[in-house]
């Protein structure tokens, strides 16, 4: 079949196809479509933010915060909408972390996968810390806040890191992921905040995850 021009149309599929693979740059992207996607809705939303004023991204990210008080209300949502804001290092930093990261993983697994791990990291860490916020909260223990800033792309970060270290040469695994879980563990010493043990629970859902015979099987293709 052939256009009004007289190009054939029957092959324009194929001809994409070719065009990807001989471009490493499309050829990334069309095996890196959860990467790239993500890269674009945080780098959207970072712009946007940007644009706001101070108390402009005050009041969003509070509205956005998967905390105790949102759970409570029903706001489940924000479970989701938190990991569109990348907060505690400067967006760039953060956007090219999920880049590398996440990228990796994709790459190796295929985007079902490393968005389960993802989303494992990022939602499993999340309702363990503000449901240990919440019986803080029921007991009386001080400190807790019903109402605290929880926005960020770091648990599923890390737990996506902690899967790649798990299943990744013998030598990194052995001394990357205690190194990793060293770090954490004295940031947590130091700040003393909960968001930090958060950080070390979702190391401990990647390695889990990283003993999935499916998740830890890679693409095929």
């Amino acid at each position: 079949m052939r256009d009004r021009g007289g190009t054939s149309t029957s092959n324009r599929p194929g001809a994409v196809r070719r065009a990807a693979s001989n471009d490493p740059a499309l050829r990334a992207l069309t095996r890196l479509p959860l990467t790239t996607v993500y890269v674009l809705l945080l780098t959207a939303m970072a712009w946007w933010l940007a644009g706001q004023s101070r108390a402009g991204r005050a009041r969003f990210v509070r509205h956005n915060s998967s905390n105790v008080h949102h759970m409570e209300v029903g706001k489940w949502w924000t479970l989701f909408t938190s990991g569109l804001v990348v907060d505690g290092v400067p967006a760039w930093a953060g956007i090219v972390a999920v880049a590398v990261v996440v990228g990796l993983a994709e790459w190796r697994w295929g985007a079902a996968r490393t968005a389960v791990v993802f989303l494992l990291g990022h939602l499993g860490a999340t309702l363990l810390t503000e449901g240990a916020m919440w019986v803080m909260l029921s007991t009386g223990i001080p400190g807790a806040l019903s109402r605290a800033r929880d926005v960020g792309i770091s648990y599923g970060l890390v737990a996506t890191g902690g899967f790649l270290l798990a299943l990744g040469p013998a030598r990194l695994g052995r001394y990357g992921l205690p190194a990793l879980a060293v770090l954490l563990a004295v940031a947590w010493a130091l700040d003393q905040e909960l968001a930090d043990a958060g950080h070390l629970i979702a190391l401990g859902i990647g390695v889990l995850a990283s003993r999935s015979p499916w998740l830890r099987r890679p693409r095929t293709a």
